[in-house]
């Protein structure tokens, strides 16, 4: 696959200004050769490095993950989550990226208690069923909002890993939509069944 490359949009957009007046029109109508900027030859793209672009995908995750804790942490004082935000972009399209929000153990359906994680990404996917953590990337939705189960990572650099062994692939919950997202984790987080019953309703 060829590597992809990113350009400045917002520069390209300037360059693409129309001209009121051709050049070769102008100096054949007055003899002047004009100098504004807008008759110049276009400029070349200014191209990002992978680096950059990671740069500027990760503050844009990290900027989500701190705007989702403070609405997840301000719904009761009885459901409050650390705040554990760290990001990874994708190492191919460093323009595709997701950021862990939080982490909790809970009860969970029929297992008495499940570690989870709860993360955002800007793209839509699958969750791969082996080490490929996403699968059939959709850049459609401009969000994913997921929980997986997690579990002390084996045989692999990661310190966790996605715990497969609840619900076949270890996800509890996948959605594009923020207030569903925020509902599920209140479940998650809920103490009680009042608590929880109070959440279902929203």
């Amino acid at each position: 696959m060829a590597k992809l490359r990113y350009f400045d949009a917002k520069e390209a957009g300037k360059q693409q200004e129309p001209q009121l007046i051709a050049a070769h029109s102008e100096f054949l109508r007055t003899g002047r050769i004009p100098r504004e900027r807008r008759h110049w030859l276009a400029e070349e793209k200014r191209y990002f490095s992978h680096d950059e672009v990671a740069a500027k995908t990760g503050r844009k995750l990290q900027v989500a993950g701190e705007k989702t804790h403070q609405h997840i942490n301000g719904f009761h004082h009885s459901i409050q989550f650390p705040k554990m935000i760290f990001h990874r972009t994708l190492e191919d399209s460093p323009h595709l990226g997701y950021c862990h929000v939080t982490a909790a153990r809970t009860k969970f359906a029929h297992y008495e208690e499940v570690s989870w994680a709860f993360y955002i990404s800007n793209f839509y996917s699958d969750i791969g069923e082996n080490d490929n953590f996403f699968e059939r990337i959709d850049v459609g939705y401009s969000r994913m909002y997921f929980a997986v189960a997690i579990k002390p990572g084996e045989n692999s650099a990661e310190k966790m890993s996605i715990d497969r062994s609840v619900r076949g692939n270890g996800l509890l919950f996948r959605t594009h939509d923020p207030q569903a997202a925020i509902r599920n984790i209140l479940l998650l987080g809920a103490r009680n069944e009042q608590l929880r019953e109070i959440i279902r309703q929203l």
